[in-house]
């Protein structure tokens, strides 16, 4: 195949994973990021003396593309593994919840409502495909394998926790999604993560990008994409750039508002798409609180996700002897948690902390901040797949390749280096395809 210009607009790990497969089969690709910095959300940053993920991150045992891409980088001996706890906080305790006997003990439940939990878990690993389950949504679902009681203690929370007041909108295949990843493989899971955080990851795949011939423009917005005497125009601050194919790997309707050269019929299903944000404290603390990575919150008066405390993981001497602690939210950009300032997020924090872990005291922070994301994931609402852009458009040579995408997982980086991995297939064969219809006509 003939060099082709490509340009890649997004840096996270989607642009930086289809940036190399598109290298190493011919392209001269360039990849425009507006931070300062290579990774999106996957990115580091600092924390008081500490360098770390901006958000919290581990590998799956069962996490193929991820591996493959570690061991592709020589990372494969830096990579550390564990079984880990997991806990949850319902009606004013914390209980374990890793094992059968923490499970079977568990109060917050009877015998027959932890039989049809356990049952609507089984259910889900079972069933390969979640395609029918995008058009059925995701509360009379679980009402009907768990029944009302289980839904109203267990999965409402946690639905909420994640979704907001959304989750009635969502299709049950996100529930499905979300189990199959963590029980899927039926053996236990264990998770890791690289030496240095994603940050090592990070540097050592824009250093092979580099060695591929990958052109990258950091601190560059993209504003416009549009067609232009047979190729596509690419404006970026003062400069137009020319490219033969553009690839989009923005938000959804980031990727409308860039795109001018899509029909307004697609521009319009890219912006009907929905996001979830994100407002993410961490808290370094010269103290562990707790042995399970994730308390899982089913208590909707505490305003975070869970608390993931990274160095039940994470050896604490990466953090200088001390404990990193996650306390996330994911909310609309309008939900008065996302709009809070940080004085006001520390004072939540400092309160879920204390109502968690009764050893915890404020005078034990040694860090704090707070990470505001708008658009982190697509909500999967009833009858999503069907509405979904493919990677082709209408504009010859522009493409879509987005995380809202991604159907039958979740969000990380396992599916989103999956999903790049199926847009470049897409984008291979449609110039073999464009090439082979040239050279027939030109015969």
């Amino acid at each position: 195949m003939n060099a082709r210009r490509i340009a890649i607009v997004g840096g996270g790990m989607l642009g930086m994973s289809l940036a190399l497969r598109l290298a190493r089969r011919g392209f001269a690709v360039t990849i425009f990021e507006h931070a300062a910095e290579l990774g999106g959300l996957a990115a580091p940053w600092k924390l008081g003396a500490v360098t770390w993920d901006r958000h919290y991150h581990v590998m799956l045992s069962g996490d193929r593309e991820l591996r493959a891409l570690i061991d592709e980088l020589g990372l494969g001996d830096r990579v550390h593994w564990k079984a880990l706890r997991s806990a949850f906080y319902i009606d004013g305790a914390v209980h374990p919840f890793s094992t059968a006997l923490d499970y079977l003990r568990f109060p917050a439940l009877s015998l027959a409502e932890k039989l049809r939990l356990a049952a609507t878990v089984a259910h889900a690993r079972r069933e390969r495909d979640g395609r029918a389950l995008t058009a059925i949504g995701v509360e009379p679902w679980l009402r009907a394998r768990g029944g009302d009681r289980v839904f109203e203690r267990i999965w409402r929370p946690l639905l909420r926790a994640k979704l907001g007041d959304a989750y009635d909108t969502v299709a049950a295949s996100f529930i499905w999604a979300t189990i199959r990843r963590m029980y899927g493989t039926g053996a236990p899971q264990r998770f890791g993560y690289v030496e240095g955080g994603y940050r090592t990851v990070i540097e050592h795949l824009h250093a092979l990008l580099e060695r591929c011939g990958v052109r990258i423009e950091l601190g560059t917005a993209v504003q416009t994409v549009a067609a232009c005497d047979g190729e596509l125009g690419l404006l970026a601050g003062e400069q137009i750039q020319r490219f033969d194919r553009v690839v989009l790997t923005t938000p959804a309707g980031i990727a409308a508002r860039i795109a001018q050269a899509l029909s307004q019929e697609e521009r319009d299903r890219l912006r009907a798409i929905r996001y979830q944000g994100i407002v993410c404290a961490s808290v370094l603390l010269d103290r562990p609180l707790g042995d399970a990575y994730v308390t899982n919150l089913a208590d909707e008066t505490i305003p975070f996700t869970g608390a993931i405390e990274m160095t039940a993981l994470v050896d604490p001497r990466a953090f200088g002897g001390r404990h990193l602690i996650y306390l996330p939210r994911y909310a609309d950009v309008n939900d008065s948690y996302y709009l809070a300032g940080d004085a006001e997020l520390r004072i939540a924090a400092s309160r879920a902390l204390a109502r968690l872990f009764p050893a915890y005291a404020p005078s034990h922070v040694r860090a704090f901040r707070v990470s505001r994301v708008p658009h982190v994931f697509a909500l999967p609402t009833i009858g999503y797949a069907g509405r979904l852009p493919g990677f082709g458009t209408t504009q010859r040579g522009l493409y879509i390749a987005t995380s809202a995408q991604i159907v039958d997982g979740t969000l990380n980086v396992n599916e989103t280096l999956e999903l790049a991995r199926r847009a470049a297939e897409h984008i291979v064969a449609d110039v073999h395809f464009s090439d082979a219809a040239v050279h027939e006509a030109a015969g």
